[in-house]
């Protein structure tokens, strides 16, 4: 089975003798597997596993733990994510199991179908049965395990600590985890089952809901917001807070103590390059290269000019040749001769002949005479309509057909001409109008303007008034802002008047027989609701609003401090601001005791449960032999363990957090392990180096001869 991993095989495991137990720290986050007897495990990776498919051969890779990113790109990873054994902190998937403790023992040294040394693996407080036995199952049958042992992290690690003098024999351990949280009480080194309590909170749910809150601040870069990197940051800026409410105040105030302890996580981020302005030199270089082209172009055009008069010059000559030679032809010659030519009659040929001498004129520049344009005009014209003054008595039925053609393209193209003619009457009307403004303006510039802003105020009042008829039919609320209630008030008069008629001749017309349109004054009522001279929403452009504009203009260019209304004025495109470094910059600030937070009130994301400080009073309380003098012997010695009690002030806040739920007066000390996620494989590993550690464990023939009832009843001793 291939692998994909960084980690290094080991190369000495046939060194070992086989009664030299193997010590598996299987843990929710990382698993941990190693030598008994040694300081430190040999092999640790996260606990999951992923399967994706090569692109290349389509062969399916194994990916266990930590992984190389770059080499992701040459794998299919569509249809398989990371996937754990665990359900909270119990194996239940132990198909993914069996790949995990296969990569372990394969990075261990392990070359043989068996593994021919005892076993010692932690497990979760009361692991339910049915996990035990298939994990004890998986290891006898598949890596053929002479013996195993089973025992709990937590008390693996209570029992390192207190050997180290840190905790004492009766105490409490603590112990956040990854999915889950502990407390175990210990009297006289053996923990009281009966007496623990569980929490479904732990360092995932922290890093989750960072994530979470990263993600919605900063949505432009969640696929920054990767689960390593974010467990990362939680790490090595997140911390428990001693008061959370004074806490989050000190934050929203934004007082300097704030400021730092706010942390930044700087994203790559390249600066635009900037564009420093050309030197003259590049001014003149550019300039004269532009001048190189403007006369390379200049060339060109006036060549194609000389081909083009050339083609000209010579088809007028040819067509006044074929002309002079028509005059020479017989008249029943002329057919045949026009045949030979192409043309169809002489006055085709005296139309091709204008066309050419006009091309030939435009072509050279000649100035044309306005006489000669509109006789060449009124010519082009009636050739092009030259049916239109025929009578019909002449015409055949297809050339009657042509003659409405043409007389409907004639007053058409007419009627594009009055336009023409109309706008540019306009456009003279309009600068004769600002020639005569701008002459008062220069006469009494004071006055002027005052004119224009009494003239600006009164129209612009128009407008809104108008504005505000057309929403609510002119009815208002007493204050002259649109009333806006109901249909009706949103109707002019027009469509008020028209919805009366429709209401009317329903109503008259709805009962018995229905006999609308039998009379002609029915037809009448099509009539009244098709009139649109009185409907103020379908006419065009408003003159009024047209000026507005104009006067608007016009008062922005000659009076600086006049500012338009801003129902008048045009919106502006936003503009675009070019990204800078802050841009790319995330900032943590109350997230960083926020997320912590949980451990304390896991009812913020959901699970309706106790905090760490609370389950210290519930585990007390469920003591068997409950009574005030072990109450204080356990709280004397608390010991917090696991990886999610590295959060910076954790320790301080359990200790006042258990004072509160306490007796006044009663001794409360609360230490952290000394190495809070290697002291329970370092604690396994003394333990099963020690000579009575065979008489703990249970061999293959014990567990096929007793079975899953015996599995049951197994209980780890610590205290040898």
């Amino acid at each position: 089975m291939p692998f994909v991993s960084e980690i290094q095989r080991q190369s000495d495991f046939n060194h070992f003798p086989s009664t030299t137990p193997i010590v598996i720290d299987n843990g929710a986050s990382a698993f941990r597997i190693g030598w008994a007897g040694e300081s430190d495990p040999r092999v640790i990776f996260r606990n999951i596993v992923q399967r994706p498919r090569h692109k290349a051969t389509g062969e399916t890779v194994t990916i266990v733990g930590d992984h190389d990113p770059s080499l992701m790109k040459y794998f299919d990873c569509t249809r398989s994510g990371p996937r754990s054994a665990f359900d909270g902190n119990v194996v239940y998937q132990f198909e993914i199991m069996e790949y995990v403790l296969d990569f372990g023992f394969d990075r261990l040294g392990a070359s043989g179908a068996e593994i021919d040394h005892p076993v010692l693996i932690t497990e979760c407080v009361c692991n339910p049965v049915q996990s035990r036995s298939k994990m004890a199952e998986l290891l006898f049958e598949t890596y053929g395990v002479p013996s195993i042992a089973f025992g709990v992290d937590a008390a693996f690690s209570y029992l390192y600590n207190q050997q180290l003098g840190i905790c004492d024999k009766d105490g409490l351990a603590i112990c956040p985890g990854f999915t889950a949280s502990h407390v175990i009480p210990f009297i006289d080194g053996e923990p009281v089952y009966k007496g623990c309590c569980r929490t479904n909170i732990g360092g995932y749910h922290v890093t989750d809901s960072l994530k979470q809150l990263l993600s919605l601040k900063y949505p432009h870069h969640m696929a920054r917001f990767t689960w390593e990197k974010v467990e990362d940051l939680k790490m090595e800026h997140c911390y428990i807070a001693s008061d959370y409410a004074l806490e989050a105040q000190l934050f929203q105030k934004g007082t300097k103590e704030a400021e730092e302890k706010t942390r930044c996580w700087q994203l790559p981020w390249i600066p635009p390059p900037t564009e420093e302005p050309p030197s003259e030199e590049e001014i003149a270089r550019k300039a004269a290269i532009k001048e190189k082209q403007g006369q390379r172009l200049r060339e060109m055009a006036e060549a194609k000019r000389s081909s083009r008069i050339n083609e000209l010059e010579n088809e007028v000559r040819g067509l006044e040749f074929l002309l002079h030679q028509l005059v020479q032809v017989a008249e029943d010659d002329i057919p045949s001769f026009l045949s030979e030519t192409g043309y169809i009659s002489k006055q085709e040929i005296e139309s091709a002949l204008t066309k050419a001498t006009q091309s030939l004129r435009k072509a050279k520049g000649e100035p044309k005479d306005e006489q000669a344009e509109n006789e060449d005009h009124a010519d082009a014209i009636n050739e092009k309509f030259h049916l239109i003054n025929v009578p019909d008595d002449v015409l055949s039925p297809e050339q009657l057909k042509e003659k409405r053609r043409q007389l409907f393209l004639k007053t058409t193209s007419e009627g594009r001409q009055r336009a023409k003619q109309k706008r540019y009457e306009i456009e003279l009307e309009r600068e004769r109008r600002n020639q005569l403004d701008e002459e008062r303006r220069m006469e009494n510039p004071e006055l002027y303007l005052e004119e224009l802003r009494v003239k600006y105020k009164e129209l612009s009042e128009k407008v809104e008034q108008r504005k505000r008829l057309k929403t609510n039919g002119g009815h208002t609320n007493g204050h002259n802002v649109s009333g806006g209630v109901g249909r009706g008030e949103r109707l002019n008069a027009a469509q008020r008047e028209r919805m009366r008629l429709l209401t009317t001749a329903a109503f008259d017309r709805g009962k018995g027989e229905d006999t609308f349109g039998a009379r002609d004054e029915d037809w009448q009522l099509y009539k009244l609701m098709s009139k649109d001279n009185n409907d103020e929403d379908d006419e065009g452009p408003d003159e009024d609003e047209a000026e507005l504009v104009r006067l608007s203009s016009r008062l922005q260019d000659i009076d600086p401090t006049f500012v338009p209304k801003s129902d008048v004025q045009t919106t502006e495109m936003p503009k675009f601001r070019p990204l800078t470094k802050e841009d790319f910059q995330i900032v943590m600030g109350v997230e960083r005791f926020r997320c912590p937070e949980i451990l304390f009130h896991p009812n913020w994301i959901g699970v309706d449960q106790t905090g760490l400080d609370e389950m210290t009073g519930v585990s007390l309380r469920r003591l068997p032999s409950y009574s005030d003098d072990i109450a204080e012997r356990l709280t004397n010695s608390i010991l917090i363990t696991g990886g999610s009690c590295l959060f910076p002030g954790i320790r301080e806040r359990l200790e006042a957090g258990i004072r509160m739920i306490r007796p006044c007066g009663s001794p409360i000390r609360v230490v952290r392990a000394l190495d809070p996620i290697l002291d329970a494989w370092r604690g396994a590993s003394v333990y099963a180096a020690a000579s009575q550690f065979t008489t703990q464990t249970f061999s293959r023939l014990d567990y096929y001869e007793k079975g899953e009832d015996w599995l049951r009843r197994y209980q780890l001793r610590y205290s040898l």
